[in-house]
Protein backbone atom coordinates (compact mmCIF):
# COMPACT_ATOMS: atom_id res chain seq x y z
CA UNK A 1 0.00 0.00 0.00
CA UNK A 2 2.08 2.59 -1.29
CA UNK A 3 -0.12 5.61 -0.43
CA UNK A 4 -1.69 6.42 2.43
CA UNK A 5 -2.72 10.44 1.51
CA UNK A 6 -6.52 10.27 1.90
CA UNK A 7 -6.99 6.91 3.18
CA UNK A 8 -9.08 5.93 6.58
CA UNK A 9 -6.90 4.56 9.14
CA UNK A 10 -8.95 2.77 12.32
CA UNK A 11 -5.84 2.09 15.58
CA UNK A 12 -7.32 0.85 18.52
CA UNK A 13 -5.71 1.71 21.70
CA UNK A 14 -5.28 4.38 19.91
CA UNK A 15 -5.47 7.50 22.91
CA UNK A 16 -2.50 7.17 24.59
CA UNK A 17 1.15 5.02 23.67
CA UNK A 18 2.43 3.16 20.18
CA UNK A 19 -1.33 3.47 19.15
CA UNK A 20 -0.74 7.56 19.63
CA UNK A 21 2.36 7.44 17.63
CA UNK A 22 0.64 5.52 14.89
CA UNK A 23 -2.03 8.18 14.74
CA UNK A 24 0.43 11.17 14.49
CA UNK A 25 2.51 9.46 11.90
CA UNK A 26 -0.69 8.64 9.63
CA UNK A 27 -2.12 12.18 10.25
CA UNK A 28 1.53 13.38 9.26
CA UNK A 29 1.42 11.47 5.75
CA UNK A 30 -2.69 13.36 5.17
CA UNK A 31 -4.67 10.09 6.38
CA UNK A 32 -8.43 10.03 8.05
CA UNK A 33 -7.92 8.70 11.28
CA UNK A 34 -10.28 6.80 13.78
CA UNK A 35 -9.36 6.35 17.34
CA UNK A 36 -10.54 3.80 19.54
CA UNK A 37 -10.22 3.39 22.80
CA UNK A 38 -11.69 2.11 26.34
CA UNK A 39 -10.51 4.78 28.41
CA UNK A 40 -13.25 7.87 27.63
CA UNK A 41 -11.37 10.31 28.90
CA UNK A 42 -8.04 9.87 27.70
CA UNK A 43 -9.69 9.61 23.78
CA UNK A 44 -11.80 12.70 24.24
CA UNK A 45 -8.49 15.00 24.82
CA UNK A 46 -5.77 12.92 22.19
CA UNK A 47 -8.25 13.50 19.48
CA UNK A 48 -8.76 17.21 20.38
CA UNK A 49 -5.16 17.58 20.67
CA UNK A 50 -4.71 16.06 16.88
CA UNK A 51 -7.59 17.81 15.37
CA UNK A 52 -6.28 21.32 16.54
CA UNK A 53 -3.97 21.36 13.57
CA UNK A 54 -6.88 20.23 11.07
CA UNK A 55 -6.26 16.94 10.89
CA UNK A 56 -9.66 14.96 10.38
CA UNK A 57 -9.94 12.77 13.04
CA UNK A 58 -12.54 11.11 15.50
CA UNK A 59 -12.47 9.07 18.64
CA UNK A 60 -14.88 5.76 19.54
CA UNK A 61 -15.41 4.53 22.58
CA UNK A 62 -14.70 0.86 22.18
CA UNK A 63 -13.67 -2.35 24.09
CA UNK A 64 -11.58 -4.30 22.03
CA UNK A 65 -12.42 -7.52 24.32
CA UNK A 66 -16.64 -7.22 23.11
CA UNK A 67 -17.40 -8.20 19.52
CA UNK A 68 -20.28 -6.14 19.57
CA UNK A 69 -18.33 -3.19 20.36
CA UNK A 70 -15.58 -4.01 17.58
CA UNK A 71 -18.35 -4.48 14.87
CA UNK A 72 -20.02 -1.15 16.03
CA UNK A 73 -16.41 0.44 15.94
CA UNK A 74 -16.28 -0.54 11.83
CA UNK A 75 -20.33 0.82 11.60
CA UNK A 76 -19.58 3.92 12.58
CA UNK A 77 -16.15 3.99 10.87
CA UNK A 78 -17.90 3.49 7.80
CA UNK A 79 -20.92 5.96 8.73
CA UNK A 80 -18.08 8.89 8.92
CA UNK A 81 -15.64 8.01 6.89
CA UNK A 82 -17.36 5.91 4.44
CA UNK A 83 -14.34 3.17 3.75
CA UNK A 84 -11.68 1.75 5.58
CA UNK A 85 -7.87 1.03 4.27
CA UNK A 86 -5.70 0.51 7.53
CA UNK A 87 -6.45 -1.23 10.59
CA UNK A 88 -4.44 -1.24 13.54
CA UNK A 89 -5.06 -3.76 16.27
CA UNK A 90 -3.06 -1.78 18.43
CA UNK A 91 -5.29 -2.22 22.43
CA UNK A 92 -3.16 -4.96 24.52
CA UNK A 93 -2.43 -5.04 28.23
CA UNK A 94 0.04 -6.21 30.66
CA UNK A 95 -0.99 -8.97 33.58
CA UNK A 96 -0.93 -12.20 34.84
CA UNK A 97 2.06 -11.07 37.21
CA UNK A 98 3.30 -12.38 40.55
CA UNK A 99 3.48 -16.29 40.33
CA UNK A 100 3.24 -19.09 38.24
CA UNK A 101 1.44 -19.53 34.91
CA UNK A 102 -0.81 -22.40 36.58
CA UNK A 103 -1.37 -19.96 40.06
CA UNK A 104 -2.50 -17.21 37.60
CA UNK A 105 -6.26 -16.49 38.49
CA UNK A 106 -8.89 -17.57 35.59
CA UNK A 107 -9.81 -13.58 35.96
CA UNK A 108 -6.05 -12.81 34.38
CA UNK A 109 -6.65 -15.35 31.56
CA UNK A 110 -9.76 -13.72 30.61
CA UNK A 111 -8.85 -10.30 30.75
CA UNK A 112 -5.46 -10.70 29.19
CA UNK A 113 -6.71 -12.75 26.59
CA UNK A 114 -10.02 -11.31 25.69
CA UNK A 115 -7.99 -7.52 24.79
CA UNK A 116 -4.82 -9.09 23.45
CA UNK A 117 -5.96 -12.08 21.19
CA UNK A 118 -9.87 -11.68 21.10
CA UNK A 119 -9.48 -8.31 20.43
CA UNK A 120 -7.33 -8.72 17.37
CA UNK A 121 -9.60 -11.35 16.03
CA UNK A 122 -12.67 -9.65 16.63
CA UNK A 123 -10.78 -6.99 14.48
CA UNK A 124 -10.03 -9.26 11.19
CA UNK A 125 -13.68 -10.96 11.33
CA UNK A 126 -15.13 -7.44 10.91
CA UNK A 127 -13.09 -5.63 9.27
CA UNK A 128 -10.98 -7.66 6.69
CA UNK A 129 -14.21 -8.90 5.06
CA UNK A 130 -15.28 -5.01 4.56
CA UNK A 131 -11.70 -3.99 3.43
CA UNK A 132 -12.03 -6.83 0.61
CA UNK A 133 -15.40 -5.93 -0.58
CA UNK A 134 -13.85 -2.73 -1.35
CA UNK A 135 -11.48 -3.52 -3.54
CA UNK A 136 -9.05 -1.19 -2.80
CA UNK A 137 -5.60 -1.64 -1.26
CA UNK A 138 -5.71 -1.71 2.82
CA UNK A 139 -3.45 -3.32 5.17
CA UNK A 140 -3.75 -4.78 8.60
CA UNK A 141 -1.71 -4.03 11.58
CA UNK A 142 -1.56 -6.30 14.62
CA UNK A 143 0.65 -5.26 17.54
CA UNK A 144 2.54 -8.33 19.15
CA UNK A 145 5.83 -7.70 21.32
CA UNK A 146 9.40 -9.37 21.24
CA UNK A 147 7.38 -11.35 23.97
CA UNK A 148 5.81 -13.02 20.72
CA UNK A 149 9.11 -13.94 19.07
CA UNK A 150 11.02 -15.43 22.34
CA UNK A 151 10.57 -17.84 24.92
CA UNK A 152 8.50 -17.91 28.06
CA UNK A 153 6.66 -14.23 29.80
CA UNK A 154 3.70 -16.05 30.61
CA UNK A 155 0.15 -15.03 30.16
CA UNK A 156 1.26 -12.05 28.16
CA UNK A 157 3.60 -14.21 26.07
CA UNK A 158 1.24 -16.62 25.60
CA UNK A 159 -1.21 -13.82 24.21
CA UNK A 160 1.64 -12.20 21.94
CA UNK A 161 2.64 -15.67 20.72
CA UNK A 162 -1.25 -15.90 19.65
CA UNK A 163 -0.99 -12.86 17.70
CA UNK A 164 2.02 -13.33 15.52
CA UNK A 165 0.69 -16.91 14.60
CA UNK A 166 -2.07 -15.25 13.74
CA UNK A 167 -0.94 -12.60 11.93
CA UNK A 168 1.13 -14.97 9.88
CA UNK A 169 -1.52 -17.14 9.23
CA UNK A 170 -3.74 -13.91 7.74
CA UNK A 171 -0.79 -13.13 5.54
CA UNK A 172 -1.23 -16.63 3.62
CA UNK A 173 -4.36 -16.39 3.54
CA UNK A 174 -4.88 -13.24 1.90
CA UNK A 175 -2.16 -13.77 -0.40
CA UNK A 176 -3.81 -17.01 -1.38
CA UNK A 177 -6.76 -15.65 -2.26
CA UNK A 178 -5.43 -12.62 -4.25
CA UNK A 179 -6.48 -9.91 -2.36
CA UNK A 180 -4.69 -6.59 -2.28
CA UNK A 181 -4.05 -6.59 1.96
CA UNK A 182 -1.13 -6.70 3.21
CA UNK A 183 -0.21 -7.33 6.52
CA UNK A 184 2.59 -6.69 9.31
CA UNK A 185 3.35 -7.63 12.59
CA UNK A 186 4.61 -5.25 14.87
CA UNK A 187 7.02 -6.61 17.59
CA UNK A 188 8.50 -3.85 19.70
CA UNK A 189 10.87 -3.99 22.88
CA UNK A 190 10.93 -1.47 25.15
CA UNK A 191 8.77 1.62 24.41
CA UNK A 192 7.53 4.57 26.76
CA UNK A 193 3.95 3.76 27.36
CA UNK A 194 1.89 2.95 30.47
CA UNK A 195 1.43 -1.20 29.73
CA UNK A 196 2.23 -1.32 32.97
CA UNK A 197 -0.26 0.94 34.39
CA UNK A 198 -2.72 -1.54 32.03
CA UNK A 199 -4.81 -2.21 35.67
CA UNK A 200 -6.41 1.07 35.35
CA UNK A 201 -8.17 -0.12 32.43
CA UNK A 202 -9.21 -3.52 34.32
CA UNK A 203 -13.35 -4.14 33.94
CA UNK A 204 -14.35 -4.02 37.37
CA UNK A 205 -16.05 -7.42 37.48
CA UNK A 206 -15.71 -9.27 40.65
CA UNK A 207 -12.45 -11.19 40.74
CA UNK A 208 -9.82 -12.51 42.62
CA UNK A 209 -7.57 -10.42 44.77
CA UNK A 210 -4.24 -10.15 42.88
CA UNK A 211 -2.80 -11.27 46.26
CA UNK A 212 1.12 -10.07 46.90
CA UNK A 213 4.17 -10.41 44.74
CA UNK A 214 6.61 -12.53 45.50
CA UNK A 215 9.69 -10.32 45.60
CA UNK A 216 11.72 -11.71 42.73
CA UNK A 217 8.34 -10.61 41.11
CA UNK A 218 8.82 -7.17 42.64
CA UNK A 219 12.53 -6.89 41.93
CA UNK A 220 11.29 -7.73 37.94
CA UNK A 221 8.58 -5.34 37.86
CA UNK A 222 10.57 -2.52 39.19
CA UNK A 223 13.60 -3.09 36.78
CA UNK A 224 10.72 -3.43 33.71
CA UNK A 225 9.73 0.17 34.61
CA UNK A 226 12.68 1.95 34.77
CA UNK A 227 13.55 -0.44 31.31
CA UNK A 228 10.17 1.50 30.12
CA UNK A 229 10.84 5.01 31.08
CA UNK A 230 14.56 4.54 28.70
CA UNK A 231 12.71 2.52 25.95
CA UNK A 232 11.91 4.07 22.34
CA UNK A 233 9.83 7.20 21.87
CA UNK A 234 6.14 5.88 21.28
CA UNK A 235 6.01 8.37 17.71
CA UNK A 236 9.28 6.78 16.10
CA UNK A 237 7.48 3.28 16.64
CA UNK A 238 4.32 4.68 14.44
CA UNK A 239 6.68 6.65 11.78
CA UNK A 240 8.40 2.95 11.57
CA UNK A 241 4.95 1.24 11.40
CA UNK A 242 3.75 4.10 8.62
CA UNK A 243 6.76 3.35 6.72
CA UNK A 244 6.35 -0.67 6.88
CA UNK A 245 3.03 -0.30 5.42
CA UNK A 246 4.25 1.80 2.29
CA UNK A 247 6.98 -0.70 1.92
CA UNK A 248 4.99 -3.77 2.61
CA UNK A 249 7.15 -5.23 5.39
CA UNK A 250 5.50 -8.07 7.63
CA UNK A 251 7.94 -8.50 10.58
CA UNK A 252 8.27 -5.15 12.08
CA UNK A 253 11.11 -5.27 14.38
CA UNK A 254 11.92 -1.53 15.93
CA UNK A 255 14.41 -2.81 18.19
CA UNK A 256 16.93 -4.13 15.46
CA UNK A 257 19.58 -4.79 18.25
CA UNK A 258 17.49 -7.32 20.17
CA UNK A 259 17.45 -9.69 17.25
CA UNK A 260 20.08 -12.20 18.28
CA UNK A 261 16.93 -13.27 20.90
CA UNK A 262 15.20 -14.26 17.79
CA UNK A 263 18.28 -16.34 16.44
CA UNK A 264 18.87 -18.11 20.01
CA UNK A 265 15.31 -19.21 20.89
CA UNK A 266 15.43 -20.17 16.85
CA UNK A 267 18.88 -22.39 17.37
CA UNK A 268 18.08 -23.78 20.57
CA UNK A 269 14.56 -24.90 18.57
CA UNK A 270 16.01 -26.70 15.65
CA UNK A 271 19.16 -28.15 18.32
CA UNK A 272 16.19 -29.71 20.37
CA UNK A 273 17.43 -28.09 23.49
CA UNK A 274 15.88 -26.54 26.42
CA UNK A 275 14.25 -23.03 26.30
CA UNK A 276 16.27 -20.37 28.39
CA UNK A 277 13.94 -19.90 31.29
CA UNK A 278 14.65 -21.58 34.92
CA UNK A 279 17.97 -21.78 35.50
CA UNK A 280 19.54 -25.07 37.26
CA UNK A 281 20.01 -22.65 40.45
CA UNK A 282 16.50 -21.16 40.43
CA UNK A 283 16.83 -18.10 39.48
CA UNK A 284 15.11 -16.54 36.19
CA UNK A 285 17.05 -16.60 32.85
CA UNK A 286 15.76 -13.26 31.60
CA UNK A 287 17.12 -13.09 28.18
CA UNK A 288 16.15 -9.54 27.54
CA UNK A 289 18.58 -6.39 27.12
CA UNK A 290 19.42 -4.44 30.48
CA UNK A 291 18.21 -7.37 33.05
CA UNK A 292 20.05 -10.55 33.69
CA UNK A 293 19.63 -12.36 37.00
CA UNK A 294 19.86 -15.52 37.85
Amino acid sequence: MQELKGRVAVVTGGASGIGRGMAEAFLARGMKIVIADVEAGSLESTVAELAKDGGEVIGIECDVSSEASVEKLRDETLSHFGAVHVLCNNAGVAGGEGGTTWEAPQADWDWVMGVNVMGVIYGIRHFIPTMIDQGTPGHIVNTASMAGLIHGMGIYGVSKHAVVALSESIWNELRQGGHSIGVSVLCPGWVRTRIMESERNRPEAPREAPGERRPEAEVMRAVVEKLIEAGLDPADVGRLVADSIESERFYVLPHSTWTNMIENRMRRIVDGEDPIGVQPDGGMGIDLPGFSEG
